[in-house]
This record gives C-alpha cells, sequence and structure tokens, in this order.
C-alpha cells in the first residue's frame, strides 16, 4: 500500500510563525509495478489524496496502470517510432502513409504527450480537414494518428485510444468505365507505337505496374499465357521493383489476337528484356493531363460520341467486363485479376453480374415450362 503526509507550501506565516492552513497539501506516496518509488503531490484535500492512492492501487490489482511518465511520450516520438515499423508495406503504399503523417499528422499532434490527446479535439481535426480535403486524404491522415496511439495503449501509456469512434468522411463510390470491344480498338488505334500495350491491358486486366514490369521470358506463347512475377511503379519518380499487389504470382491468359503484336514486341529483345518499350527501361505512366493516353481518349471521344472519359485503370475493370460478359465465372475472373477471393471480385464488380439475375429468371421460367410440358 501507498502512504499520505501532508506539507507546507513555502510561503508567508502566520503571527506566531506557524504556517498557515490554506497552505497546508497532501502527498501521495505509492510503489509502481516494477517496484519503482512513484509520487503525487499537490492535493488540497486529504479525501482527495485518498481516492487517488485508492485508483492507482485498484489499476495495479487490475493490471491497467499507467505510469504518468510513460503518458508524457509525445505523438512526435511515438510517431517516428511508427513509422519505421511499417517494413511489411510495399514502396507505394508506403508514400502516401509518410506524406499523410508528415503534411497532417505530425504539424499538429507531434508536439501533444499522448496523455493529452483527447477524442473531442481528434473529431474537430478531423471535420477540419474535411472541409479541404478529399475523404481518402482525412481517411489516411486519421488512421496514421489512431494507428500511433494503438501503439501507445500497447505500450500501456494510455487506457484507451482517443481517436477510436470519431465520425469519419466517406468515400464516394467513383463510376467505373467499361469500354467495349468497338471503344478498345479504336482507343488503341488511337494510341500510337502504344496501341499493343492498350490492347493487352483491356483484355487480360493487369495493373500498369505488373503490365510494364514483364519480361520476355514472362511470355508463354504456346499457351497464351503471361506469368506475372513483378510490378514495376514509380514512387517519388523512381521505378520501384517489387512483387505483384497480391505478393503472389499469377498466370493470366490472354486471347489468341493478340499473339502477333506480343510475338513482334519480343523481336531482338533477350529473355530477360523487357516486353514493352525498348526493352530496358521500364515504360513510364503517362502524364494524366498532357499525356500520350490522354490524347489517345480525345481523339477516340471525337471518333465516337458515346466514348467515355476513361483513365489507364478503367482497362483494368473493361477487362473484367469484357471476361464476365463473354461468359467467364467469378473464380477465373478472380485469378485473372489477381484478386485475394471471389467475394472481393463479386463486390468490386456487382454491377456486371445485373444480367444475371434476368439469366436465372428465364432460365427457371424454362425449366418450370418443360417440366409442365413433360406432365
Amino acid at each position: 500500500m501507498g502512504s499520505i503526509e501532508p506539507y507546507y507550501l513555502k510561503g508567508p506565516t502566520t503571527a506566531t510563525g506557524n504556517p498557515r492552513k490554506e497552505d497546508l497539501r497532501y502527498r501521495v506516496r505509492y510503489r509502481k509495478p516494477d517496484h519503482s518509488q512513484g509520487a503525487k503531490r499537490g492535493f488540497v484535500r486529504k479525501k482527495d489524496a485518498e481516492n487517488f492512492l485508492n485508483t492507482v492501487e485498484h489499476s495495479k490489482s487490475q493490471g491497467a496502470y499507467i505510469d504518468p511518465a510513460d503518458a508524457r511520450a509525445t505523438v512526435a516520438t511515438l510517431g517516428g517510432i511508427w513509422l519505421k515499423s511499417q517494413t511489411h508495406l510495399k514502396p507505394s503504399s508506403f508514400r502516401p502513409v509518410e506524406i499523410a503523417w508528415r503534411l497532417h499528422v505530425q504539424p499538429k499532434w507531434g508536439p501533444y504527450a499522448v496523455g493529452d490527446v483527447r477524442h473531442s479535439e481528434v473529431q474537430t481535426w478531423v471535420s477540419t480537414l474535411s472541409k479541404d480535403k478529399g475523404a481518402t486524404t482525412v481517411l489516411r491522415a486519421y488512421g496514421a494518428l489512431a494507428a500511433i496511439l494503438d501503439v501507445a495503449v500497447k505500450d500501456r501509456r494510455m487506457p484507451v485510444n482517443p481517436a477510436r469512434g470519431v465520425d469519419l468522411p466517406r468515400k464516394s463510390g467513383k463510376a467505373r468505365v467499361y469500354l467495349s470491344h468497338d471503344q478498345a480498338q479504336l482507343l488503341a488505334d488511337n494510341s500510337g507505337k502504344h496501341s499493343s500495350l492498350v490492347l493487352f491491358l483491356a483484355y487480360t486486366g493487369l495493373r500498369w505496374g505488373e503490365a510494364t514490369g514483364l519480361r520476355v521470358r514472362s511470355l508463354d506463347a504456346l499457351r497464351r499465357r503471361v506469368n506475372v512475377t513483378e510490378n514495376a511503379v514509380s514512387v517519388g519518380g523512381t521505378i520501384v521493383v517489387g512483387t505483384p499487389k497480391s505478393h503472389s504470382s499469377r498466370s493470366v491468359p490472354y486471347p489468341a489476337f493478340l499473339s502477333e503484336p506480343l510475338a513482334r514486341l519480343c523481336e531482338g529483345k533477350s529473355r530477360d528484356a523487357l516486353l514493352f518499350g525498348g526493352g530496358l527501361d521500364h515504360v513510364r505512366l503517362p502524364d494524366s493531363r498532357r499525356g500520350w493516353f490522354v490524347a489517345a481518349v480525345k481523339k477516340s471521344q471525337a471518333a465516337d460520341k458515346h466514348f467515355e472519359r476513361v483513365t489507364i485503370h478503367d482497362l483494368r475493370h473493361t477487362a473484367a467486363s469484357l471476361a464476365i460478359s463473354a461468359g467467364a465465372n467469378v473464380k477465373a475472373v478472380q485469378r485473372m485479376l489477381g484478386h485475394a477471393s471471389a467475394a472481393m471480385t463479386l463486390d468490386t464488380y456487382a454491377d456486371l453480374f445485373d444480367d444475371d439475375l434476368d439469366a436465372v429468371a428465364m432460365a427457371l421460367d424454362h425449366a418450370k415450362t418443360a417440366s409442365n410440358v413433360s406432365r
């Protein structure tokens, strides 16, 4: 058990030379779980000191004691440690997290002791940030702060995470654009030397980094398959080569009409050369405002009034759409796109299966009619 002892503040005394009663304070001394000495002073009433001591002893018995010294660690200190621990993230995933920490979390919360962070302040910060920033930026910044405070809870620096449970903005789903066969060909025709790459993306569903990371040896011309084992992404202007997004390689089929264009891309290249481009340097993602892809889209829109504005990632959606309309089942599309599960494929492309409901109804009607006729 701890102890409570009185003491007097230094100050003027009474006429008799004794300390004034209003200067009386109480100090609590207690032993921490690690058997070191702890103390807290400044209690005006003895009852308050007793309540504090009882709280300390109860938290020790419940294994929930928080050392006030540990709670004084700053968010900046723990944030730096947390950021260094994110080694499981790919460079392309780590960079936006680091930017969110540097631009939004550290300037606001860095000087705070973790024990001083309040739920209401986090909510105000999120709401203020949401006025000027998009939902993705806000969620990423909030996620970084919440993760850092989760570490503080696990380190027994605070009992609960005050960032959890705040109201967050919702990301509005972007409408997907699916090209038809004719539109995909039109876009490829307007892409110049990149026409084969555009068709390849539209009919295999590979991500840009997966496609531009392919090497000649990745191509299995006899089976019409490409083995996806590398992913080349631009991180801060530097191409970083790693494993695919799912961390696992996969074999993806391509239609026969792509055999000849792909064979031409292999001509004069070694097995280790890159399939697309000159063979040595990775083809970089075109500028989203003035690049060759934007120019090809504008030409296509001029030629086809129904041609919508598309991004390179929409070619991946197009591949899923064309595969499903051709009769591919969900598991096949999942493997082609490299999704973690068929459920993820269904969640992502649920809109593409709406027509299947009509087909089910028609099939049931035909089966019922056939049953009636046979009877």
